[in-house]
């Protein structure tokens, strides 16, 4: 199965982006660490993310959605990630948290295994930042965020692949031209 990660700052669109793939019949994995602090904030707990296991949680909550993604049948073999442990990496920087070793070990293990895709879709920031429970940064954090996306992916020997503000249709079409699909 070939997996292509979608990356970006917060309100970069992924999210819709990752929806149209799937409204086109494509496997999709949807972002992990918005489920985590939905469901932790659905418990009374304020600032999720604030919590040093937080990222842990968000490892697990990725490994098992990815599981289940591939438990499915596709007959294209194609998968489309919102998000990815590199993107954890990166919020571990960013929130000033060591990297955990559950997210360490899963680290090595997709890249020893070439898990996903050398290239990764970078969307490029629409301009504006829409807040949310879960997203509680500015627009200009969410620049700064979004620089520690690009490290990240790239310590871990990924190629980006920039992916300019669009329509969703045109950024989709985008994609599927680069993985060789339409």
């Amino acid at each position: 199965m070939r997996r292509y990660i979608l990356t970006g700052t917060p309100g970069a669109s992924k999210t819709t982006v990752l929806r149209a793939l799937a409204a086109r019949g494509h496997r999709t994995v949807g972002e992990a660490a918005t489920a985590v602090i939905a469901r932790e904030q659905a418990q009374g707990v304020r600032e999720p993310w604030t919590d040093p296991g937080f990222l842990t949680r968000v490892t697990a909550e990725q490994r098992a959605r990815e599981a289940r993604a591939d438990a499915a049948p596709d007959p294209a073999g194609l998968c489309f990630l919102d998000r990815s442990p590199v993107c954890t990496h990166a919020l571990a920087a960013y929130l000033g948290h060591p990297v955990p070793p559950d997210l360490t070990a899963e680290l090595g293990r997709i890249t020893a295994a070439g898990r996903y895709e050398p290239h990764v879709f970078l969307l490029r920031p629409l301009g504006f930042l829409e807040p949310t429970a879960a997203r509680r940064i500015t627009y200009e954090e969410s620049l700064a965020f979004e620089k520690l996306h690009e490290e990240s992916y790239r310590r871990f020997g990924f190629r980006l692949v920039e992916v300019a503000p669009a329509t969703v249709e045109e950024r989709v079409e985008r994609i599927l031209a680069e993985v060789g699909e339409r």
